[in-house]
């Protein structure tokens, strides 16, 4: 099936995508006949640019990787805003891939709802919308008939979300228990491998592994948000953030390494949630000290791991990455695929 898609923001994650598309355009087309035109790009740094007909987006990718703006392409309507974007162009699918405030969920939330009310799909990585409303905009999808896929919100192409969906399906999950943010996963490796704190997070950040800022990584909000995401759409409880205790790796001390591990145990940040026998949800995120043969003891780097708890396999653990440019992009193929499965 033949996909117009248009970009809402188009940073690491969005040419990610681009890049993998561009590559696997033969086997995409010969082995699941999914076929694309990229119609529009709308960038609020890069700028935007519109042409009914298809874009170059080789030549996009090269404009762009030169630092200039997409004015800067030969052809095309240019200057449109997002939400004239998404209303105006030809496009089907909104690949929503913007910076968002997780907490508000904007500006994401109002393109994904912008698009529903065109009436045309949505493929996302933006955890704010999940975070804020994703019972209500599964919902709206559904009754509109159109997809709406966000694989990449929680350990970016590591496919949680369509395990749940696919493979575990007809499974009763009454918890989960997971590592679920790379960068103090990395720093606890480290310490134990004999870092201080301070040393484990600038070598985080000299990888790229931790923003200038780390606070959301450190202090378990990354973490959390997905606990949230994970708890409303996988357990079907709606919680909020205010429902989820945290507390983050800030104060950890060598000490505290070396003494687990002379216990024959392990620090690690895990976020889980479980529903208790009156129907309510524990959910938290918390430093926990792991027995060494516990599976998510063995995490090691910036890897993520999430184990369910399921009434017919008993534990079910998956792992793999929880972000990175083509690894996210990935998620975001994961998503056009399976829309593009639905409506074939």
């Amino acid at each position: 099936m033949h996909f117009k898609l248009a970009f809402i923001g188009f940073g690491v994650v969005g040419q990610g995508l681009i890049e993998i598309l561009i590559e696997k355009k033969n086997l995409l087309e010969k082995k699941y006949n999914f076929t694309y035109t990229v119609v529009a790009i709308s960038d609020l740094f890069k700028g935007s640019v519109y042409d009914k007909n298809g874009l170059d987006m080789e030549k996009i990718l090269s404009i762009i990787k030169q630092g200039k703006k997409l004015n800067e392409y030969p052809f095309g309507i240019k200057d449109m805003d997002s939400i004239s974007t998404i209303k105006d162009s030809n496009a089907d699918t909104i690949i929503e891939v913007t910076y968002t405030d997780v907490k508000t969920g904007e500006p994401a939330l109002t393109h994904i709802k912008t698009a529903f009310g065109c009436n045309k799909n949505v493929v996302s990585t933006n955890k704010g919308p999940v975070i804020k409303e994703s019972l209500n905009l599964i919902k709206i999808a559904k009754n509109k008939n159109l997809h709406y896929g966000f694989e990449g919100v929680v350990m970016a192409g590591t496919p949680v979300i369509n395990l749940f969906r696919h493979t575990l399906n007809g499974m009763i999950i009454k918890d989960f228990r997971g590592i679920l943010n790379g960068t103090t996963n990395y720093i606890l490796t480290k310490m134990e491998e004999g870092m201080s704190y301070n040393d484990a997070l600038q070598k985080a950040q000299e990888l790229g592994y931790a923003e200038a800022d780390p606070t959301g990584d450190v202090e378990g909000f990354d973490a959390l948000g997905k606990v949230v995401i994970l708890t409303n759409v996988i357990l079907g409880k709606k919680i909020s953030w205010e429902d989820v205790k945290r507390k983050g790796i800030t104060e950890f001390t060598k000490e505290d390494i070396e003494l687990a591990k002379n216990e024959g145990k392990r620090w690690k940040l895990i976020g889980s949630a479980e529903i208790k026998l009156d129907g309510t949800v524990n959910a938290k995120v918390w430093p926990e000290k792991l027995p060494i043969n516990d599976p998510l003891a063995g995490i090691s780097g910036a890897k993520n791991a999430l184990t369910f708890n399921t009434d017919e396999l008993g534990e079910v653990t998956i792992i793999g990455p929880g972000a990175g440019k083509r690894e996210t992009g990935y998620s975001l193929l994961i998503d056009l695929l399976e829309m593009n499965k639905k409506f074939s």
